[in-house]
């Protein structure tokens, strides 16, 4: 097929017109013509929604979107240099040209993990135990992924592709395993044949061209498909069919053609967060061209997520770093940096940030004023073109996930070595210059700079304070909510942490958070809203159950569902419903998520809808046996309808299954003490403090038990005075202090007194305790 091409005018000056215009239109009725034909056999297989002729079994044209052939018919260019990107091979049919793996008869042995490779009947297979904890043989089906690392998905039947957590280093040729510690237990959530690894529930989002996950609660089973096995054209640009129909009438000559964006939705960065975000689905089938916000739910600045200062800790891909960062609120996108067809940046070293960052502000971001001489030693402090003289690698620094693969910070952070002795934070100094140490970076930064670096404004300080469950953190916190200049995600995980650790005292700030026009702040304030007493939330964020953003109204339904006032919503109950509706959308999404089950099920418990909640908790143990929150909700369940029984037996099943989870003892003691079995009880809680020494809860829950069956001595011993020096927790301080008078512990009990006053340094019965204890301690000398 010849490429179509813009007409070209023609030049009547040097030959007889009528002959060469005939020609002309000749022409161009030939490649009109053969253009129809194309576009018509594409816009009928559309139609028909027939498979193409491909060996990939879960390739289905979906209805709105044509074979991905179409595009590249038409779209030679991009097509061309789409193939060349990571993301067009992001999945592939197993064969000679996908597999980059040795397969020839190779093993693999660590950490008790072992495999072996080889090939038979021209077929890809792995040798390794499987869900039985048998080992036996699995055949490859398709490659996961390209570089610097591969992936290998293997069918365990009912539609379940499962990734090997032995993955191909593409760099250093060999084979590694992706887990940590020891193999997980064969059957188990995080074991390789497990719902952590399965393609059809973690994996497939990103990987493959409008993929449907088509699981079937009843069977447990998937029927999933995808319009291209790979990533495609339809991944970010939608569905084709209507473009291609405008092509067709466009061609045509006919008068219908007034198409809004061609027939395709609008791509822009909203496309590129849908999967690099560490996100939750909130819709089935969701399609480029929609806000963000309305098809996802974003994790927020989480301790385990993140480190205080915002760069990225764990595996949360770029939206949340980027949305902290000064770009994003002068208006950069994805595509200033990056091109979007080859997937890599648009320019090599500095040129890339100088783009911007020049001597003279571009006129885009002239209110930004991005410029000044940045590519030069007197700023970089380093030998031009070396590594530290490479803005990326001191505002960008790499952390690497899955053992092998490096990624990029875009928060665009400054260094920072003298937060990085505060609070672990990775600074770029130190990353680069493995043997000096953090003091050596910032004296050095002194000298270059002088000291007033060092009182740069920071989040770090607010979020590090708070990961410690200092009260101090929730002035700082409640500053950066109230700091203009702050982004809108930092304030939403500063609103969530502020009500953690302050509770009731944090109602007016929550919602003033809600009343925020930035979606991300409301949004952290309807999480916020969780850690409220049930009173106050319906007042707090009731206006968010009708916010215009389908990922506010989810969290907030979640919130106020265990509100105790909903009769009486009024006009908010039309509201409430609506997000209620929401929210089962979000559930039906994730029908196979063993998790989001198990959290609608405690949802529908707090409607007083006991028999659904037991139904959907029982739904989310099957999905995955092994996941303690369902056994822990369903037992909560069986507590709050007074089926005490149940609710240990089910308890005892969860430890059974998880012996060393401290939060399953804990729930199986308290059963066992509405059960009156205080021997097997204190037994469980002396356990859970064992496994998690430093929760305060476990240990005051453990020490009152004891007191009650009169062993006051064994209850004091787990009160160490050590203990009180960072005590944060009133509760545990008033028990020790209260067994210890019991004793007449003086000595020690006055410690925690003195720690119990400098938490509530306005009590004046602590205050007055204090002194007595002091009088006592110096009659005993």
């Amino acid at each position: 097929m010849l490429p179509l091409r813009r007409p070209v005018r023609p030049d009547f000056s040097r030959s007889n017109g009528s002959v060469l215009l005939k020609a002309v239109f000749y022409l161009a009725a030939i490649l009109r013509a053969a253009a129809l034909m194309t576009c018509g056999m594409l816009v009928s297989a559309a139609a028909e929604t027939a498979v193409p002729q491909a060996a990939d079994p879960q390739i289905a044209i979906h209805d709105g979107f044509v074979d991905e052939k179409a595009c590249a018919s038409c779209h030679a260019g991009q097509a061309a240099a789409f193939a060349k990107s990571h993301h067009a091979k992001a999945m592939a049919l197993a064969n000679e040209k996908t597999v980059l793996a040795d397969f020839n008869n190779t093993r693999f042995e660590r950490n008790g993990v072992k495999a072996a490779f080889f090939r038979r009947d021209g077929q890809f297979i792995v040798r390794t135990e499987g869900a039985d904890g048998k080992a036996a043989d699995f055949t490859v089906k398709y490659t996961f992924a390209y570089v610097p690392l591969q992936q290998y998905l293997v069918d365990i039947g009912g539609g379940k592709l499962q990734a090997l957590d032995i993955a191909w280093d593409t760099q250093k040729q060999e084979w590694f395993w992706l887990g940590e510690g020891s193999q997980a237990k064969a059957g188990s959530t995080f074991h390789w044949t497990g719902p952590f690894y399965r393609w059809n529930r973690t994996c497939i989002d990103c990987h493959s061209t409008d993929p449907r996950i088509n699981f079937q609660p009843e069977t447990k089973e998937y029927n999933s498909s995808y319009v291209a096995t790979s990533i495609g054209c339809q991944s970010c640009h939608g569905g084709g069919a209507k473009h291609v129909e405008w092509a067709r009438a466009k061609l045509g000559n006919a008068s219908a053609v007034a198409v809004a964006g061609f027939g395709l939705p609008k791509v822009d960065a909203n496309t590129c967060f849908a999967c690099h975000a560490r996100r939750t689905r909130l819709v089935d089938g969701d399609q480029p061209g929609g806000l963000f916000l309305d098809n996802f739910s974003p994790a927020l600045m989480r301790g385990d997520l993140y480190f205080p200062d915002g760069q990225i800790l764990d595996e949360v891909f770029e939206y949340g770093s980027f949305q902290q960062s000064k770009m994003a609120k002068a208006g950069v996108t994805c595509v200033d940096c990056h091109r979007p067809h080859e997937g890599s940046v648009k320019a090599t070293g500095n040129a890339l940030c100088t783009q911007c960052h020049t001597e003279i502000a571009p006129e885009r971001f002239a209110a930004n004023d991005p410029s000044g001489a940045f590519d030069t030693p007197t700023h970089t402090h380093h030998p031009q073109g070396s590594a530290g003289a490479l803005c990326a690698n001191c505002h960008m620094p790499e952390r690497t996930y899955m053992k092998v693969d490096p990624r990029r910070d875009h928060s665009f952070v400054i260094p920072r070595p003298d937060l990085s002795d505060m609070y672990g934070t990775p600074n770029a100094c130190t990353s680069c210059h493995e043997n000096k140490t953090n003091v050596w970076a910032s004296q050095t930064l002194d000298e270059w700079f002088g000291t007033g670096w060092r009182q740069r404004p920071t989040i770090a300080h607010a979020f590090g304070a708070a990961a410690k469950n200092d009260p101090a953190s929730i002035e700082a916190l409640r500053t950066l909510l109230g700091d203009r200049e702050q982004a809108g995600i930092v304030k939403g995980s500063a609103i969530a942490e502020m009500s953690r650790l302050a509770g009731a005292e944090a109602v007016a700030d929550v919602k003033t958070a809600a009343e925020s026009t930035d979606p991300l702040v409301r949004l952290g304030a309807a999480e916020a809203a969780g850690s409220l007493p049930h009173e106050y939330r319906l007042d707090t964020i009731g206006g968010l159950l009708g916010d215009e953003i389908r990922a506010v109204r989810v969290a907030a339904a979640r919130v106020l569902g265990s509100t105790q006032s909903l009769g009486f919503l009024g006009d908010q109950r039309r509201d409430f419903d609506r997000a209620v509706a929401d929210l089962k959308a979000y559930v039906q999404a994730n029908a196979d998520v063993a998790e989001t089950q198990s959290s609608y099920g405690t949802f529908l418990l707090e409607q007083g809808r006991a028999d659904e909640a037991e139904k959907t908790l029982r739904q989310a143990i099957d999905l995955d046996p092994a996941l303690p929150g369902a056994r822990i909700n369903l037992a909560e369940l069986y507590r709050a309808t007074g089926d005490n029984a149940k609710s240990e037996q089910t308890y005892a099943e969860a430890v059974a299954a998880n012996p060393d989870r401290a939060d399953l003892r804990y729930g199986h003691g308290l059963s066992l003490v509405r059960q009156k079995a205080m021997a097997d009880a204190i037994r469980e809680l002396e356990a859970a403090v064992r496994l998690d020494p430093g929760n305060s809860r476990y240990r005051t829950t453990a020490a009152i038990a004891l007191d009650s069956v009169g062993r006051m001595e064994d209850a004091f011993a787990l009160f160490d005075p050590a203990l009180a020096d960072g005590a944060t927790d009133p509760n545990l301080l008033g028990t020790a202090i209260q067994i210890g008078l019991k004793l007449r512990r003086y000595a020690e009990t006055l410690r925690f007194a003195e720690a119990l006053a400098r938490l509530q340094p306005n009590d004046q019965q602590i205050a007055e305790l204090v002194g007595q204890l002091q009088a006592a301690e110096q009659d005993s000398k």
